[in-house]
């Protein structure tokens, strides 16, 4: 049982992690080992993404002050009694699935009938069925750091053989997880590529062709069921895996002999907080130019109201990612530009 609030150091909307800051109840005890009803706080915050904080947001606003966020007395209406505690899967089930009738009368009140959520032909939707948060967590810089330390086992990190067990938290362990998640994250990629491409967008970096060519070819996922070895041997094709940077604003063809971030060292896939300008491996698309101004134009304001050294650093970035957005609308390709 948690009682938990988000951290907005960042802001809801920002790239940074956002820290969730909980209490536990179970096997709270003092010095003395005397339980405590009040439960304590633990000891490392959780590592979020920013959905599940504005979640948490909406969540504080219906429950009163102190309570659990999903407290019976506040989710559970037609309940005459007051009890204590917080909702039970049951009632979890229930409300997503009156969530989803809801969702689907206001679909068709509002004339879009695209946005009605199908029925599961697996049946009822409940808690276990979405789909895990570590991908999400473990691509962002330092983030499988990050969701060792969430999970209370810091070897996940340092050693696939020794955490593939994952302290007993996990069936299949996080690294299986991780590897669907990652893997269904490299189809959407690819697909995404794809369909920026055909629809006119432009392509530019050294792995421009080579990504084309690959998303192509790469299977996409469409909500159906896939193979146990699906994950193994779609990250196995060395040369041909397609991944996004959002931090670095790029795309990364992963070739181990050309990753500038692998260091001569023979990793099978890229490290995201150390990708380097330049790499053989580098893609971006129209949107990366758009958003590497963006971020530039951040950079330049921030600069307008700090003192010079730093100021001059954060003018020197923007002018660096605006040479990027330049350098893509120089060199870009498109389909009209691509021979059949």
């Amino acid at each position: 049982m948690i009682r938990t609030w988000a951290d907005d150091t960042h802001g809801a909307d920002e790239v940074e992690p956002h820290l969730i800051r909980s209490r536990h109840y179970k096997n709270a005890t003092d010095d003395d080992g005397n339980h405590l009803s009040a439960g304590v706080e633990r000891d490392v915050p959780w590592v979020a993404i920013a959905p599940v904080v504005r979640a948490i947001r909406v969540l504080e606003r219906i429950v009163p002050e102190g309570h659990l966020l999903f407290d019976l007395n506040a989710h559970q209406f037609q309940s005459k009694h007051r009890k204590t505690g917080s909702l039970k899967a049951s009632a979890m089930r229930i409300r997503i699935e009156d969530f989803v009738a809801w969702a689907n009368a206001e679909a068709i009140v509002q004339g879009l009938p695209g946005e009605v959520i199908p029925s599961d032909p697996h049946g009822r939707i409940g808690t276990a069925r979405f789909r895990t948060l570590a991908w999400h967590i473990a691509r962002r810089p330092g983030g499988l750091v990050a969701l060792a330390i969430q999970y209370g086992h810091i070897r996940t990190a340092l050693a696939a053989e020794v955490s593939e067990g994952y302290a007993s938290r996990s069936r299949g362990g996080i690294h299986r997880i991780i590897d669907m998640e990652t893997a269904l994250a490299v189809a959407e990629t690819a697909a995404g590529l794809r369909e920026h491409f055909e629809a006119g967008g432009g392509v530019s970096g050294p792995a421009a062709r080579r990504a084309l060519t690959q998303a192509a070819s790469t299977p996409r996922f469409e909500g159906r069921e896939v193979k146990a070895d699906f994950a193994r041997k779609l990250l196995a094709r060395d040369g041909a895996v397609l991944y996004d940077n959002p931090h670095a604003l790029l795309l990364c063809l992963y070739k181990r002999d050309r990753a500038l971030c692998a260091k001569g060292e023979a990793r099978d896939s890229p490290t995201p907080d150390q990708c380097v300008a330049g790499c053989g491996n580098i893609v971006r698309t129209d949107h990366h130019a758009a958003q590497l101004r963006e971020r530039a134009d951040i950079l330049d304001k921030k600069a307008a109201h700090t003192p010079q050294p730093i100021g001059d650093r954060l003018r020197t970035n923007a002018n660096r990612l605006r040479s990027y957005a330049d350098d893509h609308d120089r060199t870009r390709i498109t389909r009209q530009e691509t021979p059949e």
